[in-house]
């Protein structure tokens, strides 16, 4: 591990790595109208936080949001821009990674660069960037810019390119690029962590994986059973094998961890099928699309079926799309970890209908048997 990155747990020693996704947003990583879902209130979202940093989890991982999923719960309506929130944050936790995620068609390198050096230097170099070319058209609309759908993972990687040279440190350059044409570029403080903070992105998409090999430490990808995470990471293997780097692969989960099986897929049942918002879901459907095309023109159908859709044929809209169900006992969700981490997943990120509600019994339960099987060192 690079010494300079030493304070970030993402490069920590535990082999299945842990983080939690979304609970800056209303709703978190659900499109229910379950009344006890999460409402992002900033004193539990920091309560939550708190219970992360202190269990050892690695990373808070938000989602810059400019306009809800629309439906009766408009799920994402509220949340909170996540530079200022990963500032804050980071002022108030000891050891977990503190991530921000920028639309990289709203922020300038330069600005990007001298916020995330910022939380860094709050953090002492726990400070991460999620790396975000965009997709929803009608959240920009809101900024006035026009994402170029076709191009847009050019701009991300000229723009990742200026602003991780701004954070080397360094005298002033210019920048004669494609999208960019910048004078005397320049950022004091540099970032703590060397050459730079860490970096997440998400691929799917043959030009999304292409770009997260390119620029990112962490890629994510969708993945909503088990038995899809071969073909899945083989894939995303050969994009990253092109650039000679070393690029960890996490998934997304949304778990229901309860003392019974029963009781968990009673609940995932309850807040994904009985209180689903479907106008919401078909929203989501409609802007992002069910499938994307390789170089070729075929398309690639994006992994959207779980288990408990394949095994009753509902739809179970009030679930995320592609987030992996890890649902049931302790034990269940542990052996679902295990067969992650075996298949070759550096780790998960993970959700929860009501984040502060639900973590302590999944800190409780879940990590001490994870430290027994050598999945993760004792907290």
């Amino acid at each position: 591990m690079n010494a300079s990155r030493a304070n970030n747990p993402l490069f920590g020693p535990n082999r299945f790595k842990l983080g939690v996704f979304s609970a800056n947003c209303d709703g978190g990583l659900t499109m229910s109208l379950a009344p006890e879902r999460w409402g992002a209130n900033w004193d539990d979202i920091v309560a939550m936080t708190q219970i992360a940093d202190e269990a050892g989890l690695e990373f808070i991982l938000p989602v810059a949001k400019w306009r809800g999923y629309q439906g009766k719960a408009n799920i994402y309506g509220r949340s909170f821009e996540t530079l200022t929130h990963g500032a804050a944050l980071g002022a108030l936790t000891k050891r977990i990674a503190i991530f921000s995620t920028v639309h990289v068609p709203l922020i300038t390198p330069a600005f990007g660069a001298k916020a995330i050096a910022t939380i860094d230097h709050v953090t002492h170099g726990r400070a991460g960037l999620n790396i975000v070319c965009g997709w929803n058209q009608e959240e920009f609309d809101l900024h006035g810019v026009t994402i170029d759908q076709d191009r847009r993972y050019e701009h991300g990687l000229e723009w990742f390119r200026i602003w991780s040279h701004l954070l080397l440190g360094g005298p002033e350059f210019d920048w004669d690029g494609e999208f960019f044409h910048l004078k005397r570029l320049h950022t004091d403080p540099a970032s703590v962590q060397r050459p730079w903070p860490a970096v997440m992105s998400a691929g799917f998409s043959p030009k999304g994986r292409d770009f997260a090999a390119q620029a990112a430490d962490v890629l994510f990808t969708t993945m909503s059973e088990l038995d899809q995470a071969p073909a899945l990471l083989s894939d995303i293997r050969s994009y990253i094998a092109r650039h000679d780097r070393k690029v960890d692969i996490y998934t997304m989960s949304h778990v229901v961890c309860r003392p019974t099986r029963r009781e968990a897929e009673g609940f995932y049942h309850y807040f994904a099928e009985e209180m689903a918002d479907v106008d919401g879901q078909a929203y989501y459907r409609r802007q992002r699309g069910p499938a994307v095309k390789d170089a070729a023109g075929n398309e690639i159908r994006r992994p959207l079926v779980n288990r408990f859709m394949r095994e009753t044929g509902k739809r179970y809209d009030g679930a995320y799309p592609g987030a992996f169900p890890l649902v049931g006992t302790p034990d269940d969700v542990v052996a679902d970890m295990v067969q992650m981490s075996e298949q070759g997943l550096t780790g998960t990120s993970v959700a929860f209908l009501n984040y502060l509600k639900e973590i302590p019994f999944f800190v409780q339960e879940v990590l001490p048997r994870l430290e027994r099987l050598g999945l993760r060192e004792p907290g």
